[in-house]
């Protein structure tokens, strides 16, 4: 080795050295030589994609992905003695990404910046044109197929390459076929598949974004302080970022009131959510076994086929078979019907508390045909009849009817004074204040100036209306005035009377004292 030569080599090295850092530049040790990484520059929303007629059978295949960085180009090389002052450096290019057709391409333009710079160094203008030129020397768009390389064909290709040389490289007998097939040993594609090739080339680009978010600075909006990417996160479909210190007290906040469902990005209105593997990052241990148990239930909650056990010491999910309505649980081995939670009963209705009888009343009424059937079918038909009949029976009894002060039995008054009488315990109580009488002396309550319904005994007593009632004599509804005065009549005509203390017998109901000035006054008011 000449003294110029070798002065050339370790100019060159330690000029490669001070240019590109350890990740790109990396000179061996052993020999005189090194090994170079090149990035190259993507354009912005580069894609790639595998197609779906590849000869693998990819599970993404037809997909594309927007990548910012590709896997570099790595370009080994060995200085021999007489470099450059006669011979070129003696390399090998591979790629992951790059098929061994465009990397024998890629090779053979190296070749020939050789032979423009013979007797100069030319590694420098060899990494430039693999950094700068090469998607545009390969003609490489967006979206760009992935594709591999066979290597038995690669070593087919070689021979016929080394035996006929002369009639694949002239060009005026090989088949452009033959011309395009043709694979330099130089070029190496180090990958094992497609599938392996898209996992690398997608880790490689989240690392490679990483490392960019790390290194520049972003203000917060919440502190609004400036801090490295490093110190920061940001939501992955937003991209909005904030620092760690922030978004953890967030994180806190919200796992500790049970939102787990709600760390979504805090600029407003925005829906993007946090992943659990960057809420994992920022709290601690114990409040991220809180969030994952919380999570996994709600998400359960939401899932259609899952019901949860109704033993309150078990509550272990259960997976429901499509069309039935038993459950089984895995722990505690108790067989429940999904619908009711109870025991399971087979083919028979749901039973049905008297507490959900409105809340099945109101669902049913608010139902569709569909739905209809499906709670006939749950409850039966008739427990919906009688769930309509109970709430109309009770919202009847609640608009015309008060319930003893005593016992709670439900009353309607028809007619008569305000002394009224339990039919259930027999307690004597006022219609008006619903308060209990005494049961010596019950009209004392209206006749003891100090009471508050003093002088109120026939108070709301209509004389002269006409409320319709009940006769048993007539079988049909008539009006007050009428059943006083046909029941007077015949009382009067009779050598009996049927009225005591205000009951008159004959037409089996009650209305007021029957007196002969009483009844004067409404023979003379109906006339």
């Amino acid at each position: 080795m000449s003294s110029e030569d070798r002065e050339a080599q370790e100019d060159e090295l330690l000029a490669l050295a001070s240019i590109y850092d350890g990740d790109e530049f990396r000179k061996a040790e052993s020999v005189q030589g090194g090994e170079t990484r090149i990035h190259l520059d993507l354009p912005q929303n580069f894609k790639i994609f595998v197609s779906g007629n590849s000869n693998e059978c990819l599970q993404n295949s037809g997909f594309e992905y927007t990548i910012c960085f590709l896997p570099p180009l790595v370009l080994n090389f060995e200085l021999p003695p007489d470099y450059p002052s006669s011979s070129p450096p003696s390399f090998t290019l591979s790629g992951k990404w790059l098929s061994p057709t465009q990397l024998s391409a890629l090779c053979k333009h190296l070749d020939n910046l050789w032979e423009e710079h013979r007797g100069s160094v030319v590694l420098f203008a060899w990494m430039q044109f693999l950094k700068e030129e090469t998607l545009a020397y390969l003609n490489i768009v967006s979206p760009f197929e992935l594709t591999m390389g066979s290597q038995k064909k690669v070593q087919r290709r070689m021979a016929q390459a080394s035996s006929n040389t002369e009639l694949d490289f002239g060009g005026a007998t090989g088949s452009d076929i033959d011309q395009e097939e043709v694979v330099d040993e130089r070029a190496v594609q180090d990958v094992e598949s497609l599938s392996s090739l898209i996992q690398e080339i997608l880790d490689f680009d989240q690392a490679q974004q990483i490392k960019c978010f790390n290194s520049k600075l972003f203000l917060c909006n919440i502190c609004f302080c400036e801090k490295l990417g490093s110190e920061c996160m940001y939501f992955l479909e937003c991209r909005h970022v904030y620092c760690k210190a922030c978004l953890k007290d967030y994180f806190e906040i919200q796992i500790r009131d049970g939102q787990v469902q709600c760390l979504n990005c805090p600029e407003p209105k925005c829906p993007s959510v946090a992943t659990p593997g960057q809420v994992k990052e920022l709290v601690e241990a114990e409040l991220f076994a809180r969030y994952d148990r919380l999570l996994l239930q709600s998400t359960l909650d939401l899932m259609a086929d899952v019901v949860y056990c109704p033993r309150p010491s078990c509550q272990l999910p259960v997976m429901q078979e499509p069309g039935c309505t038993m459950g089984i649980c895995s722990s505690c081995n108790f067989a429940f019907c999904t619908l009711c939670r109870l025991t399971y009963h087979g083919v028979s209705p749901c039973k049905v508390t008297a507490e959900k009888l409105m809340d099945l009343r109101n669902e049913y009424l608010q139902a569709d045909e569909a739905n209809k059937r499906f709670l006939e079918q749950r409850y039966g038909k008739r427990v919906i009849q009688k769930a309509l009949e109970e709430m109309e029976s009770k919202e009847w009894l609640e608009k015309n009817s008060k319930s003893c002060p005593c016992c709670g039995t439900p009353i309607e008054k028809l007619d008569g004074c305000n002394k009224m009488t339990c039919t259930g315990c027999m307690q004597y109580f006022c219609w008006i204040c619903m308060g209990s009488l005494s049961r010596a002396n019950p009209y004392k309550h209206f006749t003891d100036p100090a009471s508050p319904c003093f002088n109120r005994h026939f108070i709301f007593v209509n004389y002269f209306g006409y409320f319709p009632l009940w006769c048993s004599k007539k079988r049909s509804t008539v009006a007050v005035t009428d059943f006083l005065l046909s029941c007077y009549e015949e009382v009067a005509s009779s050598s009996h009377t049927n009225t005591v203390r205000g009951c008159c017998w004959k037409a089996d109901t009650v209305h007021m004292w029957f007196t002969p000035s009483s009844m004067a006054l409404y023979r003379a008011n109906a006339l």
